[in-house]
């Protein structure tokens, strides 16, 4: 069984881990985290579910990976280093779901997966894995000719624009069309632009509500559209992606992988 440490235990995604935990019987709760300023500190991590695990939400670290196989962070990212600098020195496993990364915060996700193996990706969803192997075969295709747009949705809370996943379904059609995304991308338009240059990827931003999330990549041709779309409706999509890629890193000793790897998806991109 699969000894699994969950960050970030009393959030939106925390509470989605936890329960998809206690359903999975492959999976067993091995000891929960949170900010040592959280309320939840010291009580059971099945509280909420009106369960009694016997694991106690911690903020001790080191004592949470002794013993675990593999740990799951959906936080932010000063505290996802955190946990994978944890996490390297007690060889532990690392599913990172976290998004808003820096270019350097990135190198040094790839520099601890040397010793670990770590999932990391934008979003673990099942379904946006295969929109962005959709994405690249579509950008293949449709490679003259037609404008390439981004739109994604999600809450009111959410701190960070574009969102990762839209990010990433434009670098698998940056990738596809032969183009750096950080040259051609544009996010966001206002005043007199002047015509679209063909060459670039335009991202547009909506933030609202309780929207879990919601991703449109635009194909805009002359005298027709191509819309691929993903639409979230409950983060146990989200949480289920991220107990599969627990379960694929059991399987591997190092590196970095992403959902494409999990789910078989890389030699089809």
């Amino acid at each position: 069984m699969l000894k699994v440490v969950i960050a970030g235990s009393s959030g939106r995604m925390g509470h989605a881990l936890l329960e998809s935990v206690f359903a999975d019987p492959a999976l067993t709760l091995h000891a929960a985290l949170d900010r040592a300023d959280s309320q939840q500190i010291g009580r059971d991590a099945g509280d909420q579910f009106g369960r009694r695990t016997g694991v106690l939400v911690t903020h001790d670290i080191a004592a949470a990976l002794e013993g675990a196989d593999v740990l799951v962070d959906f936080t932010r990212p000063e505290a996802s280093l955190q946990y994978l600098e944890a996490c390297r020195a007690a060889g532990v496993g690392m599913v990172i779901g976290t998004t808003g990364f820096t270019a350097e915060q990135k190198q040094a996700i790839h520099a601890a997966a040397r010793a670990i193996p770590v999932v990391f990706a934008p979003n673990m969803s099942v379904g946006v894995t295969l929109l962005i192997s959709l994405v690249q075969s579509a950008a293949r295709v449709l490679a003259d000719g037609y404008d390439v747009e981004i739109i994604e949705a999600h809450h009111r809370h959410k701190v960070d624009a574009p969102s990762g996943t839209a990010l990433r379904l434009g670098e698998a059609a940056a990738s596809a069309l032969g183009r750096d995304l950080a040259s051609c991308a544009v996010y966001g338009r206002e005043g007199v632009t002047g015509e679209r240059d063909a060459n670039t990827i335009g991202f547009a931003t909506v933030r609202g509500g309780d929207v879990v999330g919601d991703h449109t990549v635009l194909f805009a041709g002359v005298g027709e559209r191509v819309e691929l779309t993903h639409k979230a409706s409950s983060r146990a999509t989200f949480a289920l992606g991220a107990l599969r890629a627990a379960k694929f890193l059991a399987q591997h000793q190092s590196g970095v992988y992403d959902m494409q790897d999990v789910l078989g998806l890389r030699a089809a991109a």
